[in-house]
């Protein structure tokens, strides 16, 4: 799975694919609705990739896109993201076993679900993410 170009900014509901760069910072294009473009300035804003995302575990951290495979590969049938926190959680054991309950939200699974829902019929799933450059 590549999900290099894709982030999430801090602030901002959505995910968005980084097109390039400028003086100004980095220009965004909205997942959720391709023709809104925006530039982020790095000094002001927050931005993560979703491939460096973690998720808090018991043991140790797991990585999104392990849960995001997870989800694919258990047939990608999500819950509503307005289900109530039992139903969400229950869902967040099967695709995401060891996580720490205590220090993953209800808030944080659903924005899983809801970031899910925006890629999950793009073909990031059969890319396979690029090698470092060393």
């Amino acid at each position: 799975m590549n999900l290099r170009a894709l982030v999430s900014v801090t602030g901002k509901p959505g995910l968005f694919k980084l097109i390039g760069q400028n003086k100004g910072g980095f220009i965004l294009e909205s997942l959720d609705d391709k023709k809104i473009k925006s530039v982020v300035n790095l000094s002001t804003t927050k931005m993560a990739t979703l491939e460096d995302i973690t998720i808090y575990g018991e043991e140790e951290e797991i990585r999104l896109l392990d849960v995001l495979n997870n989800i694919k590969e258990n047939g990608g049938t999500i819950p509503d993201v307005k289900a109530d926190g039992n139903s969400l959680r229950t869902f967040f054991r099967e695709v995401a076993p060891g996580h720490d309950e205590s220090r993953v939200y209800s808030s944080d699974i659903k924005k899983i679900i809801s970031w899910y829902a925006i890629i999950k019929d793009l073909p990031l799933f059969n890319e396979e993410a690029p090698e470092p450059i060393q």
